[in-house]
């Protein structure tokens, strides 16, 4: 099952969203800020974008920029990032698919291709 993490008003979510319907592949789509990731689904998403925390984090946002994470974020241990992520939906980069062991971050359309398009 595909599993996707989003929030409403983020335009990469609207487009991810648009692309799963138009390949026609069922998912399930979480409301981000409501329901985040756990960390058990965060861990997959720290493996597959190769142990950089920094990855996972929308460092974009406006609660990245208020928790000071920019220097925090390197003194952090991986268990309290996680953590971090776990408790606050704001901090996770999106849209977080998940499809199996593998997930990925913001909507790349040749990364969500192979991922879920390419057989195997």
């Amino acid at each position: 099952m595909i599993r996707v993490y989003a929030y409403k008003n983020c335009d990469s979510c609207r487009k991810a969203h648009r692309w799963l319907a138009d390949h026609r592949l069922p998912h399930e789509v979480l409301p981000i800020r409501e329901t985040p990731p756990a960390i058990a689904e965060l861990r997959i998403a720290l493996n597959s974008a190769g142990g950089d925390l920094r990855k996972l984090f929308n460092t974009s946002g406006a609660d990245y920029r208020d928790l000071n994470l920019k220097d925090r974020l390197p003194t952090l241990s991986q268990d309290e990032a996680l953590a971090l992520l776990h408790s606050n939906g704001n901090l996770v980069k999106r849209p977080l698919l998940l499809h199996g062991n593998t997930a990925t971050n913001g909507f790349h359309e040749p990364t969500w291709s192979s991922l879920l398009l390419t057989p195997g």
